[in-house]
């Protein structure tokens, strides 16, 4: 992994800042960031982690990609589906910050165990982020006249199932066979 270049990062989104007409305020409003901060990441004086990369290129309205590069998080021709799938995780809107966060948790860990790492420096690896249990509700599948249930629905003269069962679930729809 490439070493950190934070002061050519910070000139670099100067220039980027400074070409999209923005003040250091406005970019550091639009990206969800302090304007200390910014200024201390321009300035080179702080790290920014992916996430913040991520934040700031979409106020700027260029590649997160490309800061990951410049800050030296990821090689330019390596990583690329990584990021990528991280990118689009964090950009989801659909999502809320802990689903994200839960989402690259579990995104790294899996990388992880097929042998790859994660090219955020700044994240702390997998086997130390607890990944909270997600409890899944129990839905009561409701009684309804003439539609069989494969748990319940048995044939009292054999003991095998009626031929009468709805699809497994999938997207198809229901599919009901002819007795």
């Amino acid at each position: 992994m490439a070493t950190l270049n934070v002061g050519n990062l910070g000139e670099y989104l100067r220039d980027q800042r400074r070409t999209a007409q923005l003040s250091l305020r406005q970019l550091a409003d639009a990206a969800g960031v302090s304007n200390p901060y910014l200024s201390q990441i321009e300035r080179g004086l702080r790290k920014p982690s992916a996430e913040v990369l991520q934040q700031v290129a979409k106020a700027l309205r260029i590649s997160a990609e490309t800061l990951y590069v410049r800050a030296g998080i990821l090689d330019a021709e390596r990583d690329r589906d990584e990021v990528e799938t991280r990118a689009v995780i964090l950009a989801d809107p659909t999502l809320s910050e802990r689903q994200k966060q839960v989402l690259l948790q579990i995104y790294e860990s899996f990388r992880k165990e097929n042998g790859f790492e994660i090219a955020d420096p700044g994240s702390p690896p997998a086997s130390e982020v607890p990944v909270p249990e997600v409890p899944v509700p129990e839905v009561p599948v409701p009684d309804v006249p003439g539609v069989a249930h494969r748990d319940t629905d048995r044939d009292p003269d054999s003991d095998t199932d009626r031929d009468t069962d709805i699809g497994t679930g999938s997207d198809a729809g229901p599919q009901q066979t002819a007795s």
